[in-house]
């Protein structure tokens, strides 16, 4: 009677692996093709979920401003949004424009303690309000960390890196503002939202 047992469940395990195999299988044939059907959605929304593209995809043709920096360093703000919670976030990308491999300066962490110490990052940015009169900094989490982008370092000649920094929002009535970011040029941008 063991024996009997014994076989059911080996076949039962068989089948059951077989089973597995072939659900894998079947998950993994879905899309990628040039034959697949271009008018129905993706069946993930990750990238449809709504109008907040990625700093390169959904970079325009001219950016909002342009800083420039030490070394060859460029700062082009692509983006400037406020939201509903009261932020302000402003996107862009950190490019090297020159020909050879540069650092990030240290300085664009600002020189608050609190801040430094969280590694180099765009901590030291601040917007500057000219119509309401007040100078905005960069957010920071309750740990001190500034919210922004983080861990900058060297980048290679003609590489982009991604970036962001969130502000409080001025007023609703403020349309534009100026950014100053450590050992960049100074720009003035336009909020959209």
């Amino acid at each position: 009677m063991s024996i009997r047992f014994t076989a059911k469940a080996r076949r039962g395990m068989v089948a059951l692996t077989i089973a597995a195999g072939l659900a894998l299988g079947v998950a993994g044939c879905g899309g990628g093709g040039d034959n697949d059907d271009k008018s129905s959605p993706p069946a993930s929304a990750s990238k449809d979920s709504g109008p907040k593209p990625s700093a390169q995809e959904g970079e325009p043709e001219t950016p909002l401003a342009e800083l420039k920096g030490t070394d060859g360093l460029l700062l082009q703000i692509t983006s400037a949004t406020r939201d509903a919670g009261g932020f302000l976030t402003v996107n862009g990308t950190v490019k090297n424009d020159g020909d050879k491999a540069v650092v990030v300066p240290p300085q664009t962490s600002g020189d608050e303690t609190e801040v430094i110490k969280h590694g180099p990052s765009l901590g030291g940015a601040t917007i500057v309000d000219a119509k309401g009169k007040k100078r905005y900094y960069t957010l920071r989490d309750t740990e001190g960390r500034p919210l922004t982008t983080t861990g900058l370092g060297n980048l290679e000649a003609g590489q982009t890196l991604p970036v962001f920094m969130q502000f409080p929002a001025p007023p609703a009535s403020t349309t534009e503002v100026g950014l100053q970011v450590p050992t960049f040029s100074s720009g003035t941008i336009k909020i959209s939202g």
